[in-house]
């Protein structure tokens, strides 16, 4: 089986995210059009928001317990173990699959009625198979990311997403003619028809393999076997707080959506208003997602190899694998947040996302805040403190399910309460996940360096993006307007400033030399000479 480095492994799997999520935000107005603005936008957003959070609680511990015990198994030569392992989380998952779409489908009705959206049902229950599927899936990735092998997770999502894209819109336009309700639903067919392809494909790639993979032919290098009981304790033991961890990062929006409406309502709305103003807050979230989930891929990459590193209690790799993944959240997480808060109504324009665009440019800050709690949580999850990471983060959700609680409700603040709500909920725990490893871990991770060059980047990358568009602006005014004015100065814009971060974090070397050998090399060989010599290529 190909095993990669960290570094290409994340390449790989940012690379497949960018890819999906730039699907998914293509896919939102498109859908938004068929189903009728942002009202019914905020239907379908309930929906997946409860399914997103059922997938999580269902598939995000025993896959990352999968691949921390394989890399853990596989570093000590114990390759029969790390193949029980899967054998046993894939019969494992597929158990838990099947009873929560199950357990789903029973609660759809109550659980959307006591959030005031029981117009979701339908799409609640239209989700239901998914979970399976993802199930099945998420057992085969969790191997091979375990294997250091991030291929078969990036075609599998990429693929995924195009058909969970295409058969949505189209089983949307179907059933919209029955009503709101009916279209939402019809919308969530095409995630159950990807999850399904994706399962099949990681199966066959398998199958294909499976002559070829560490546990089949390194039986000779056995150094100790283990119990299917003693590895399904430990899979458990691993699985349990993880699962809670990510589900609480990922539990923000499942939050929101049974609090901010309520709460908005509260302070004198309208239903209608009340879901028109969270409509808007989804997307919001949808455009933040993207940056956010190759975050998500660097923590997929991440955690395979800090688990390698402290199965080997070897502290030089271990420091070494945390500032890799520190100074390259901070690379993506940074940049991110400027360019979203400086072109967000050129992008709200561009995708056809109508109003609330200030929501974006408040609220782009959030992006560094979740970047940072999740590749601290895999950090952590690696070097097996569980505990602590998961009770920081409980703690983070109760204030911000408070924050917004009290905030929302204020008449003048109103949606613009979530994202405080956020930060809060967020920043408790980086700074208190920040606290532990430098105490705990005997491991001096020095912040200041991986933040201060991407921050000074990201400075001129945003004058260059907000001047150049201003200044495109005008002058093509005089030749365009409307919608193809915007498009043209927008993206203009967002290429002028990802050429100049780019240009400006290699010129003051925020990168290292392992990580300047991954760009490829169609790119370097377009780069000055003297950026090039810096890192001695």
């Amino acid at each position: 089986m190909q095993k990669q480095s960290t570094g290409k492994g994340f390449a790989i799997l940012s690379a497949a995210t960018m890819a999906v999520k730039c699907l998914s935000v293509i896919y939102v107005p498109m859908l938004m059009k068929i189903i009728g603005g942002n009202g019914p936008y905020a239907i379908y957003s309930v929906a997946y928001q409860i399914y997103a959070f059922v997938y999580i609680i269902t598939n995000a511990g025993i896959p990352s317990a999968i691949s921390k015990l394989v890399s853990e198994y596989a570093a000590v030569g114990d390759f029969r173990s790390a193949n029980r392992v899967f054998k046993i989380s894939r019969n494992l998952l597929f158990s838990v699959g099947l009873i929560m779409g199950l357990v789903m489908l029973a609660i759809a009705g109550p659980l959307t009625a006591g959030i005031n959206y029981s117009e979701s049902k339908l799409s609640v229950m239209a989700l239901c198979p998914a979970i399976l599927f993802t199930s099945v899936a998420s057992a085969y990735r969790g191997y091979f990311q375990g294997c250091s092998n991030m291929k078969p997770t990036a075609v599998s999502q990429v693929l995924e997403q195009v058909l969970n894209l295409v058969f949505s819109l189209l089983f949307a336009y179907v059933f919209i003619g029955k009503g709101v309700e009916f279209g939402c639903a019809g919308a969530t067919v095409g995630t159950t028809i990807g999850a399904f392809a994706s399962a099949l494909y990681l199966m066959m790639l398998y199958d294909k393999d499976r002559r070829s993979q560490i546990g089949i032919r390194n039986d000779d290098m056995i150094r100790k076997a283990n119990t299917n009981r003693q590895l399904l304790k430990r899979i458990v033991k691993f699985s349990v707080p993880i699962t809670v961890c990510i589900g609480l990062i990922n539990a923000g929006p499942l939050i929101d959506s049974a609090n901010i409406t309520g709460r908005l309502l509260a302070s004198g709305y309208s239903d209608k208003a009340a879901q028109a103003l969270y409509g808007m807050y989804s997307k919001y979230n949808t455009l933040l997602n993207v940056p956010v989930s190759i975050i998500s891929a660097l923590a997929m990459a991440v955690l395979p190899a800090i688990s390698g590193a402290a199965a080997l209690h070897d502290q030089k790799l271990l420091r070494k694998k945390m500032n890799f993944a520190f100074r390259i959240t901070f690379l993506i997480a940074i940049p991110s947040a400027f360019g979203l808060a400086v072109l967000g109504k050129p992008i709200y324009q561009l995708m056809f996302y109508g109003d609330g665009y200030e929501i974006l440019v408040l609220g782009a800050i959030i992006v560094v805040f979740s970047a940072l709690v999740q590749i601290q949580t895999s950090i952590l999850q690696g070097v097996g403190r569980l505990y602590a990471v998961t009770f920081y983060l409980v703690l983070g959700m109760v204030l911000k399910f408070i924050v917004n609680f009290i905030v929302v409700a204020i008449p003048a603040i109103n949606i613009y309460g979530a994202i405080i709500g956020s930060a809060v909920g967020f920043g408790v725990p980086t700074v208190l996940n920040i606290m532990y490893i430098q105490k705990h871990l005997h491991t001096r991770i020095n912040l200041r360096p991986h933040i201060a060059r991407p921050l000074i980047s990201s400075v001129c990358m945003a004058a260059v993006s907000f001047f150049s568009y201003t200044i495109l602006h005008y002058g093509l005014g005089f030749i365009m307007d409307g919608y193809a004015l915007n498009a043209v100065c927008a993206v203009i814009a967002v290429a002028l400033g990802v050429i100049s971060y780019f240009y400006l974090i290699l010129l003051c070397k925020g990168i290292t030399e392992d990580e300047f050998a991954i760009i490829p090399n169609r790119i370097r060989r377009h780069l000055p000479a003297k950026l090039v010599s810096k890192y001695g290529k």
